[in-house]
């Protein structure tokens, strides 16, 4: 048997957690890797899922395909049978982006002629029609996601944002009208053609979903947002869930740390505050001129007894008014005083950390060195309980920006206090 069912590559460590969450739910013992690893696959660990999250969204092409062939190498010389490259919901790519070299990358290696192109989640309220992808309704690129400070998402059609980074033809496939022998019949032909494509199928709901994965589940590689992650382990499971319980908290502070910009961790924010919890709002540009220290944060949080958030999260319109000098050096400190702060918080005893935002929980899991995690159930979806497997005593929930219910906070407070 081979040792990994499932394989995943995720370009940010909270879309690999998001990945890790739904294989867990279909059923896969499943382990969450920061970064690829060093060392070969446990000896107790076979016929699960690995997830390994990399940093590679908005990184530098060169740089993207090297940690992606890594990883890839890593999957495959652990004994992967089938791969999953995993990006975000909303398709966060710029023409010169790293979704379609890393498809390309995986592709040619495998030798496979073809992929879809899925980053659908209807769960969490994205949906493909007819190649367009839409946010709770509303087209990508009339939503918040235009006006994304590093990836703006200026057109919908998955084909249009595929074409330009990507060598191979991308194909609108509208399976919600088709049969799956047509869907399977496209396939024949493409294989006997000899052309490799992306297919981009319809997603609307859970019943594509199944219709997909019976379609398309016994590719060797898929690629998309989380959404068929799920039916794939469901597929794919062969192992019970044996994940060792995490030891209950030693302290009673709960630290919530919040670097996404995105409107809903904003409402996430706002609700948190509004119904009772404890927050200081970290600004960015008090720490940049030295107004604000990291002493002064590490100690509202410390003089706390119960949860606790600092949040550097402000309005597109509050960051455009900040000095053009200092727009790109804000996000690395900002990235560096939360891990700072986690790490100083978890030194004290806190055992308890719930993070927003990609690139900064990104940043706090490499300075806490947290590399592998057993995943635990998930809070909303896409978002599980983490055990680190280095500290077994530590909670840790990370969550993407855009992702989670209004309550969030208050959900994940309850989760990791269990």
């Amino acid at each position: 048997m081979k040792q990994i069912r499932i394989g995943c590559i995720a370009d940010d460590f909270t879309g690999g957690s998001d990945a890790a969450s739904f294989l867990k739910k279909g059923g896969l013992k499943t382990l969450l890797y920061n970064g690829t690893p060093k060392t070969p696959l446990p000896d107790t660990f076979s016929g699960g899922a690995v997830v390994i999250a990399l940093k590679i969204r908005t990184a530098a092409r060169e740089q993207a395909l090297t940690e992606a062939k890594e990883a890839f190498n890593w999957l495959r010389a652990n004994g992967t049978d089938q791969y999953y490259f995993k990006y975000c919901s909303t398709f966060d790519s710029t023409p010169a982006g790293n979704i379609g070299p890393v498809t390309d990358l995986i592709l040619d290696a495998l030798e496979e002629t073809g992929t879809i192109l899925c980053p659908a989640l209807p769960v969490n309220g994205r949906q493909v029609k007819d190649g367009r992808l839409y946010v709770n309704g509303v087209p990508l690129d009339q939503s918040s996601m235009k006006d994304h400070p590093l990836t703006p998402m200026k057109d919908s059609r998955i084909d249009r944002l595929m074409a330009p980074q990507g060598t191979y033809r991308p194909v609108v496939l509208p399976t919600n009208r088709m049969t799956p022998e047509e869907i399977r019949a496209v396939l024949d032909t493409q294989k006997q053609n000899g052309e490799t494509c992306y297919l981009i199928p319809d997603y609307e709901n859970d019943a594509d979903a199944e219709k997909l994965i019976s379609c398309f589940g016994h590719l060797r590689f898929l690629t998309g947002g989380s959404g068929l992650l799920e039916g794939l382990a469901g597929r794919a499971a062969a192992l019970s869930d044996n994940s060792p319980a995490a030891e209950a908290p030693a302290k009673k502070i709960t630290l919530l740390l919040a670097g996404s910009c995105s409107v809903a961790t904003r409402g996430q924010i706002k609700h948190f505050l509004d119904h009772g919890g404890r927050g200081i709002f970290a600004d960015p540009e008090k720490l940049r001129n030295g107004r604000l220290a990291e002493d002064d944060l590490l100690a509202f949080i410390l003089a706390e007894d119960g949860p606790v958030l600092v949040y550097t999260s402000d309005s597109p319109e509050n960051i455009k008014k900040q000095p053009k000098n200092a727009c790109c050096r804000i996000p690395e400190l900002l990235e560096n005083t939360l891990a700072s702060l986690a790490y100083k918080t978890l030194a004290a005893g806190c055992t308890r950390l719930i993070c927003a935002g990609g690139e900064t929980s990104g940043a706090i899991t490499k300075k806490l060195g947290y590399n592998a995690y057993d995943i635990g159930e998930s809070i909303a979806p896409g978002v599980p309980l983490l055990t680190p497997l280095n500290a077994p005593h530590v909670r840790l929930v990370l969550k993407s920006g855009n992702f989670g219910q209004e309550d969030f906070f208050h959900r994940a407070v309850k989760a990791v206090s269990r």
